[in-house]
């Protein structure tokens, strides 16, 4: 690829700094620095990102967690192309649409046995936004009106809509807002490193649940969890067990469970989704991020026929389910994820997941006593490798150092493009990597860690 001159990319970055505001970006920071490798991304090609100079560098966080089967999927491609000969988009308000129908069908042949009714929105947040307003518009409909109330994990993300930040716990994300959400009741994380209990948090957090739901009878709509994983919390791993046991405490209290498989879901932790490590079957389901292999905004929200049939009714009784999308249901999105759903069976993706989680846990082997690695937590091909100060303290670096952001960029002049959660170095590669290009992602952040910190 033909690489632009140097004028060609200053004036790029000057038009990026005078019209664009980033997402999650200190933006007083990338305003005042200059042309860096891998600042301005023009391309990708298989599992590679490339930039206005044409480095290349391994997409090591699948391109924010979304990335699939890699970058420019020629099966993808082609029903995306295909589908534009055809309609781009119309809506789902009183109409209706061939992808959407086609990817619904295949939603509920995929998804945990139950759940039968698929609705369909923009993004992750927006999926989880929906399942919040379903559950509790639910009990509603049901004539139990006290059920309104809440419950999540402490240091859970769930997006960035009002609803999914009222059950988010990340301080640094969601304590400028508070004044705008609605109460929340939260429980520890019951991630082993994070909690005094250790290996025991699951069951202490799990005692937690029961309690909270048992003082307070006919009060909770729904608890919300990440299955197995807490991704922006660090790729906070769960013990084996504790999503089944709350599974259990939902339905001995009558209370629905939301699995948030937003950042889970799609063959991320080993399994198509995560709630099938243990047998899971919530009541509602979020889906995003990979739902289209990561080419377009498409998210959807599972549910059971159970709570889909409590909205049905007479028109005078109100029991619509007034929310809704102009993109809803999208009939290129729908045509790029159905594609990317097919490609999962036909590439044999599934079956290859385990060589590759298992080569990502003999190499993360390497790093076991590093002086200035607290932890490392993984779950499938989702992986978190928290940086210390002091290994046996441990002893947290001061934020301002910014140890996990400077860590990930000396990755950039090595060929690998990573994002860190604080001081976690988080690897989230996209499961039909080959394990080639996997090896030697490992190898360069392996390597990264080690010639940092001596």
């Amino acid at each position: 690829m033909p690489t632009q001159n140097a004028n060609m990319t200053r004036r790029l970055i000057e038009r990026d700094k005078q019209f664009v505001w980033h997402p999650f970006t200190p933006m007083t920071q990338w305003l005042e620095s200059e042309d860096e490798p891998g600042r301005v991304i023009v391309a990708g090609e298989g599992f590679e990102l490339i930039d206005h100079q044409g480095r290349r560098f391994i997409d090591g966080f699948g391109s924010l967690w979304c990335n699939l089967h890699g970058h420019r999927v020629p099966e993808i491609d082609a029903a995306i192309r295909g589908q534009l000969d055809r309609i781009a988009h119309s809506t789902l308000l009183g109409h209706a649409c061939e992808p959407s129908i086609a990817l619904a069908e295949r939603l509920v042949k995929l998804t945990p046995p139950g759940l039968e009714k698929v609705f369909y929105s923009d993004s992750g947040a927006t999926a989880v936004e929906v399942a919040l307003k379903m559950a509790y518009q639910f009990y509603r409909n049901r004539g139990q009106t006290k059920r309104r109330r809440f419950l999540a994990l402490a240091n859970s993300y769930h997006g960035d809509t009002i609803g999914s930040v009222s059950l988010g716990g990340i301080e640094a994300f969601h304590k400028i807002f508070a004044p705008l959400l609605f109460e929340a009741t939260f429980v520890d994380s019951p991630n082993p490193y994070h909690h005094p209990a250790g290996e025991r948090a699951g069951e202490v957090v799990l005692k937690q649940v029961e309690r909270v739901l048992a003082e307070a009878p006919g009060e909770f709509c729904a608890v919300i969890v990440e299955p197995l994983v807490q991704g922006a919390a660090g790729i906070l791993t769960h013990p084996a067990g504790f999503l089944k046991g709350l599974r259990e405490l939902t339905r001995e209290h009558d209370v629905l469970l939301i699995a948030d498989e937003v950042a889970t879901g799609f063959c991320a932790t080993g399994t198509m989704f995560a709630c099938e490590h243990e047998g899971v079957s919530p009541d509602l389901m979020s889906l995003g991020k990979r739902l289209t292999g990561g080419y377009l905004p498409i998210a959807a929200t599972m549910t059971t026929r159970e709570i889909f049939d409590a909205f049905r009714g007479e028109i005078s009784e109100g029991k619509t389910f007034y929310h809704g999308h102009t993109f809803t249901g999208n009939a290129l999105g729908c045509a790029a994820a159905v594609a990317s759903v097919d490609l999962i069976e036909s590439s044999g993706l599934l079956s290859a997941l385990p060589t590759k989680v298992d080569l990502v846990s003999s190499r993360l082997l390497e790093l076991k006593g590093h002086s200035n690695v607290g932890d490392v937590r993984q779950c499938g091909l989702m992986v978190g490798i928290e940086l210390v100060a002091d290994r046996d303290g441990p002893k947290a670096f001061d934020p301002a150092e910014r140890v996990g952001a400077k860590v990930c960029f000396a990755a950039r002049s090595r060929g690998a493009i990573l994002r860190p959660l604080g001081d976690v170095v988080v690897l989230m590669p996209a499961p039909a990597m080959d394990t080639d290009t996997l090896n030697r992602l490992l190898t360069i952040t392996i390597e990264t860690i080690h010639d940092y910190f001596v």
